[in-house]
């Protein structure tokens, strides 16, 4: 059998893991970007002349602090519970 090359998660399953790395055991926690934006030549989609283009780029994600539950949050509580 092949060995995987690529892991594909989910945004909520991400949030999950990140809560579950930092220890969060209270809160409800959604994932966020920290993104960039530049500008650069680029080649023309109908093939005339390069045109102005903007680069989004991603530079980090993270968690925030949520009100309320969402496609991107999770509660700490349910998926990070304290040990008995």
């Amino acid at each position: 059998m092949a060995e995987p090359t690529q892991y594909i998660f989910a945004h909520k399953e991400l949030a999950e893991l990140l809560v579950k790395k930092q220890g969060l055991r209270e809160g409800m926690w959604t994932l966020a970007f920290q993104v960039g934006m530049g500008n650069t030549v680029a080649p023309s989609p109908t093939g005339g002349d390069p045109v102005p283009a903007v680069v989004v780029s991603i530079l980090g994600v993270a968690l925030q602090k949520a009100d309320k539950e969402g496609p991107m949050t999770v509660d700490a509580a349910k998926v990070n519970p304290h040990k008995k």
